[in-house]
């Protein structure tokens, strides 16, 4: 079998689970007004649920442009760890370009199934690994965005349930996973708590309060747990 071949069996699985997520995301856009062509937009240049899904909410309550880059720069920010990572591992002689090119595909699940290939990791691989994922994240998008404009009102609103559900079903699993995970879930509950109740920060909009709280609770969390008391 060859190389990209390999790939493709192993981000298949992957491009299936990403067909429901997407699908919801594409709903809540046509269900939040945009039309469906947005939706697919975003997901065609972006290849992110939580991002997505946090730049969505952002949107559709009228964040700022400011709000919404700076929001998904933090939530999106461990892609670029997650690629330096990878980069120790793919074939030395691969150029620049390739490197480029399949670096839009690492997401958290693509990259853990390329950390467990063997070293070197050839480009061929990595493209074939991300082929499906791609497909599966764009066409669930644009299912779920047709979809919403064939259900009825008052079904869409209570769809609206689904983006809250999206992140209790990111944070859970590994609150439950780990003690550290959910004291810095805590903190980020505490500090955005804080900044929405306390009269001194009203002036501070969602947008910027996501940012803050995420910030927050990463610095207190790298500060409390270092690497280096894991690896002792």
């Amino acid at each position: 079998m060859s190389v990209f071949r390999r790939g493709l069996r192993a981000g298949l699985p992957i491009g299936l689970g990403y067909f429901p997520v997407s699908f919801t995301f594409g709903f809540l856009t046509v269900a939040g007004g945009l039309p469906w062509w947005v939706g697919a937009l975003i997901s065609l240049t972006n290849l992110t649920s939580a991002g997505q899904f946090a730049g969505l909410n952002l949107i559709l309550a009228g964040g700022s442009y400011v709000e919404v880059a700076l929001t998904t720069l933090v939530v999106n920010l461990r892609y670029m760890l997650m690629s330096l990572s990878l980069s120790q591992k793919i074939e030395t002689q691969t150029p620049v370009w390739k490197r480029m090119l399949f670096a839009f595909g690492i997401t958290d699940e693509t990259f853990v199934v390329a950390s467990m290939e063997k070293p070197p990791v050839k480009a061929a691989y990595m493209f074939g690994l991300i082929i499906f994922p791609i497909i599966g994240w764009n066409m669930g998008t644009i299912a779920g965005a047709c979809i919403s404009g064939i259900l009825p009102q008052a079904l869409k609103n209570a769809m609206g349930i689904a983006i809250y559900a999206m992140f209790i079903a990111i944070i859970i699993p590994p609150a439950r996973a780990s003690g550290r995970v959910f004291m810095i879930i805590v903190i980020a509950v505490a500090v955005m708590c804080g900044l929405r109740y306390i009269p001194m920060f009203h002036f501070i909009s969602s947008g910027f309060r996501v940012i803050i709280a995420t910030v927050a609770a990463a610095g207190i969390g790298a500060w409390l747990y270092p690497k280096e008391d894991e690896e002792e």
